[in-house]
């Protein structure tokens, strides 16, 4: 039991320091390593492996609304960048650029891109003629480079991995309408794949993107009472079109400017997944994106037909399930630590005993809790318990949000919220940048968004004391 204690002991308290925790499980989970490039990161087969199960589970949910699949270059030139000024300038501070290549200047320096807007609208202006074109729903799968200051794993890095979906329509409607789809769609992701419940809202006129009309988000609580942005939609309107003179035919024979629309969701949902459901013990992962869903672990596996019975039930649930056999040298109590410092949802445990009388023990991940199972009652059993997990632990994220949701109606009461507690904090507001920004001076507390569920907590600004145009969810962020 040594190892064991050794194996727990290497994680940091979350209530002693939360920070150094999201670290310790990350990098004793496996899921990434640092690299001598400064600010990037590896990652390693645990943490890749749950974006491959993000990406497959969105990717199937894009398809199904007609989103198709495009790859375009990751360079984009100085002068294409520049045409659309409102977005240059909200990503100027972190662009990376080329101004060689080989062993020659570059005639135009480019930048690796930040976001992909700019090509696009570029394709676009040589792709679309007619309303007959129209509408163009696309997707890509790639990574961008951003030359972020300060840098956490999966959280913000220089370079990440994301999706940025790209429509473009005839219709004003139609923009929105698709807009406000991929927020559901987003939404929905996050509860009934990820178990994280969200927040659905417009951004600020501060907050939104660079460049769109209007950016609608979802916002998720963490452990720690802090935000995490983790989707956003924009609807760009005409104004991307203007600036590169994409125009179509409409069925009046007349030419008109088409409407746009840009979605993504990135890898910092690993982060979120780990700061919403983690304990101090290590990850503990939702049954849809677990890579491995099911670890069992053999007990006394030197004894005859011990490993054969493992490997046994391993053949019989890896029909449906991502199975593996902790079959390693290793003591039984380090292979339990292992398997939750990795956040298998269950482990099967198996001895001579117990095959004796032709059971086992299955332990939950989240809640500790064991249940002894016939193994003939194996495969009804595993996929019940794995669906009561994945149910459950979005109930407790939802409740951890809710009782971590606060109200302010004054000024007293807001501030006193935000040096005494943790958490979203909903609260009036008056609709001036002012009051935004005074908050943000005074609290280092941001706009989380305008929900789309108002409530009427005041008639009077939280800050100023004007009269309330909208009530909003504000709250400290990663």
């Amino acid at each position: 039991m040594a190892d064991n204690k050794k194996q727990v002991e290497a994680i940091t308290s979350m209530e002693e320091d939360f920070a150094q925790w999201y670290t310790d499980v990350v990098k004793k989970a496996e899921l990434v390593d640092y690299t001598s490039v400064k600010g990037c990161m590896v990652f390693k087969p645990a943490g890749y492996a749950i974006w491959e199960l993000i990406q497959k589970q969105l990717d199937a949910r894009f398809k199904e609304t007609g989103v198709e699949n495009v790859y375009l270059p990751m360079f984009i030139p100085e002068s294409l960048l520049e045409k659309e000024k409102d977005h240059v300038e909200g990503f100027a501070p972190e662009v990376a650029w080329v101004t060689q290549g080989g062993l020659q200047p570059l005639s135009e320096k480019m930048c690796v891109r930040p976001t992909s807007e700019t090509l696009f609208c570029d394709f676009y202006k040589n792709d679309v003629h007619s309303y007959r074109d129209l509408p163009k729903v696309y997707n890509q799968w790639c990574s961008v480079v951003r030359w972020e200051k300060e840098t956490r794993p999966f959280l913000r890095s220089r370079e990440f991995l994301w999706q940025e979906g790209h429509t473009i329509h005839a219709t004003a409607e139609e923009a929105e309408e698709r807009t406000v789809q991929m927020l559901n769609l987003y939404a929905d992701f996050c509860e009934q794949v990820l178990a994280i419940p969200v927040v659905k809202g417009q951004k600020t006129e501060k907050e939104k993107f660079a460049g769109a009309e209007a950016t609608y988000t979802i916002e998720a609580l963490m452990h720690d009472g802090k935000a995490l942005q983790s989707g956003t939609s924009h609807n760009f309107g005409d104004g991307f079109a203007k600036a590169f003179d994409i125009t179509f035919a409409d069925k009046d024979n007349t030419l008109k400017h088409p409407f746009q629309t840009s979605w993504g969701m990135t890898t910092r949902l690993i982060g979120a997944i780990i700061m919403v459901h983690g304990d101090n013990d290590g990850l503990v992962l939702p049954p849809l994106v677990a890579p491995t869903q099911i670890c069992i672990i053999p007990i006394q596996q030197k004894k005859e037909g011990v490993l054969d019975k493992a490997y046994e039930l391993r053949d019989m649930l890896k029909k449906n399930f991502r199975v593996k056999v902790d079959d390693t040298d290793k003591t039984p109590g380090f292979k339990f630590a292992e398997a939750e410092m990795r956040g298998y949802p269950i482990r099967i445990e198996i001895g001579p005993k117990d095959i004796e009388a032709g059971k086992c023990v299955i332990c939950r991940r989240d809640t500790r809790e064991k249940i002894e199972v016939n193994l003939d009652a194996l495969e009804t059993e595993v996929p019940a318990i794995l669906e009561k997990i994945q149910k459950e632990m979005l109930e407790r994220a939802r409740t951890h949000r809710d009782a971590h949701t606060y109200t302010a109606a004054t000024k007293e009461e807001f501030k006193n919220a935000f040096n005494t507690k943790a958490g979203f904090v909903k609260a009036m507001w008056c609709g001036c940048r002012e009051c935004e920004d005074a908050i943000k001076e005074e609290l280092s507390v941001t706009s989380r968004c305008i929900p789309f569920e108002q409530e009427t907590i005041a008639d009077t600004c939280v800050w100023c004391g004007k009269p309330a145009k909208k009530m909003l969810y504000w709250g400290r962020a990663y």
